[in-house]
């Protein structure tokens, strides 16, 4: 069966030297969704482009999401389940940043609400990886660790390795790519839309870690 592996990039998008590009190299079946502005993290279109990209896959999705993109990535596979092989989301941002407009400003219209009410908190339904750090700007350990929870995913604590991107030194990334791998062989035949949280196919993902 033939595989798409989605790469889904975060606020400003990826540029040539951050690890998705790299990465999205290094995989044959590699594309990066479209129909993005990377300027504007609006979750909706964000999550409806990430859809669009699913849904002109010829057969199961891998996402492959860093930041924000992490978000737009876990609120389409809830509507994609039955497309969705498996999800890697790299430094998820906090949903608390962020409105449904955007960036969220506290100098402006601070009433309005966070996204953290859109953003599912049930199992996604299919293998998943959060890949977090003990000194993410855009997210607490904590908060990344409880999200996972939510979603049902391994956490993977990589240690003081900042926003997982070009600044902290995450241009090629092989450990990331192997993380990947071993999430991909995890999945194995099991059929899609059929693994929680608890399954043997996350508790068999190897324990790495790396040093910033």
């Amino acid at each position: 069966m033939q595989h798409t592996t989605l790469i889904v990039p975060g606020f400003h998008g990826s540029g040539p030297a951050h690890w998705q590009s790299w990465m999205e190299a290094q995989l044959p079946d590699a594309q990066r969704v479209t129909g993005i502005d990377w300027e504007q993290p609006v979750l909706a279109h964000w999550a409806q482009a990430v859809r669009d990209g699913i849904d002109r896959a010829p057969g199961p999705v891998w996402l492959v999401a860093h930041s924000f993109g992490c978000l737009a990535a876990v609120l389409a596979a809830g509507s994609r389940r039955e497309r969705v092989a498996g999800l890697m989301l790299v430094a998820p941002a906090d949903p608390e940043r962020f409105t449904p407009q955007g960036l969220r400003d506290a100098k402006t219209l601070p009433e309005l609400p966070s996204l953290a009410r859109w953003i599912p908190r049930s199992p996604l339904g299919a293998p998943s990886l959060v890949v977090a750090s003990t000194n993410d700007p855009w997210v607490r350990l904590s908060s990344a660790a409880y999200w996972a929870q939510c979603w049902g995913s391994q956490l993977e604590n990589i240690g003081a390795a900042g926003h997982i991107n070009v600044d902290s030194g995450h241009g090629p990334w092989p450990h990331g790519l192997a993380l990947f791998k071993a999430l991909q062989a995890a999945q194995g035949d099991i059929p899609l839309g059929t693994i929680t949280c608890r399954s043997r196919c996350c508790d068999s993902l190897p324990v790495l870690h790396e040093t910033a």
